[in-house]
């Protein structure tokens, strides 16, 4: 009986501390969730509902596309691109985070929300209706480069070469575009056209003789003739004038709104037209001081 008695005491203690230990864990997980609530709330207060709620602006680039988005000789992601989007952040106390992605993919990044905009030389005309784009910044052109003494002088030259060109980038919707202004008539007397999937690539090619002629952006262009120094030229035709402008995921105004009014900003204080000159392409910047 006294055993009896015993186990159900023991029994009674156990069942109590059980459920003290229970309560506990119960309290501290909701005052972290509690507290984790809170944290975000505060930390959403001047970017809600524009996917940096976190405070970390997501900027998606293209690596090897220079001066706009490239790695240096140390092994950091720079650019003109890149260097503004990090005065944005300075501007919003955000933490600025590069991720390079594959140009061809950049739509899937962008809907996915794994990046909050798509910042490195991207063109938007033609593409209106499918991003909701910043205020242009930057004047562009697609131009041909061909190597020295290749012979090739004016785009009718063209006619039967083989022409190298990024995948998913401008150059190629220009080339595949019927309609007013685009080049697709050109391309047709091409001998083909090649894609890559970056210039990096086509400009080996082309210095290799695997390539006759590359269509390009004329800041990428200049850039890559600069740094290679002699052995290709750019014909004096271009293939259109574009701009270059922000891509936002569709409807997301809210992020846009903020980065123009930072661009403004950033124009009427100087700093654009210093990092234009810093990266050679200030004859090309539209985003001026009022």
């Amino acid at each position: 009986m006294k055993k009896k008695v015993l186990s159900v005491i023991l029994a009674g203690v156990m069942a109590a501390a059980m459920a003290g230990c229970g309560n506990g864990d119960s309290q501290a997980t909701s005052g972290k969730s509690t507290s984790a609530s809170s944290g975000s709330s505060a930390d959403s207060t001047s970017a809600a509902g524009t996917g940096v709620e976190d405070g970390v602006f997501t900027v998606g680039f293209d690596a090897e596309y220079p001066p706009y988005g490239y790695m240096d000789e140390n092994g950091e992601y720079t650019g003109f691109d890149l260097e503004l989007a990090q005065a944005v952040c300075d501007l919003e106390g955000w933490e600025l985070e590069k991720k390079p992605i594959n140009w061809d993919s950049k739509d899937m990044e962008l809907n996915s929300g794994s990046i909050d905009c798509i910042w490195n030389g991207f063109t938007m005309n033609g593409r209106e209706d499918d991003y909701t784009f910043s205020v242009p910044y930057v004047d562009n052109s697609q131009v041909i480069v061909v190597a020295e003494g290749s012979g090739i002088e004016s785009l009718s030259d063209l006619a039967g070469k083989v022409v190298g060109v990024q995948a998913a980038s401008a150059a190629l919707d220009l080339l595949q575009s019927e309609e007013e202004g685009g080049q697709k008539a050109l391309a047709d007397t091409f001998g083909s056209l090649n894609e890559f999937a970056d210039y990096n690539t086509a400009f080996t090619e082309l210095q290799a003789g695997a390539l006759d002629a590359l269509a390009i952006d004329i800041g990428v262009a200049k850039y890559q003739l600069n740094s290679r120094g002699e052995g290709f030229q750019m014909l004096d035709e271009t293939l259109n004038t574009e701009q270059y402008a922000i891509g936002f995921k569709l409807g997301n105004q809210e992020l846009c709104d903020i980065v123009n009014a930072d661009l403004k900003k950033l124009a009427e204080d100087g700093t654009v037209n210093t990092l234009a000159e810093k990266y050679e392409i200030a004859d090309m910047v539209s985003l001026k001081a009022e």
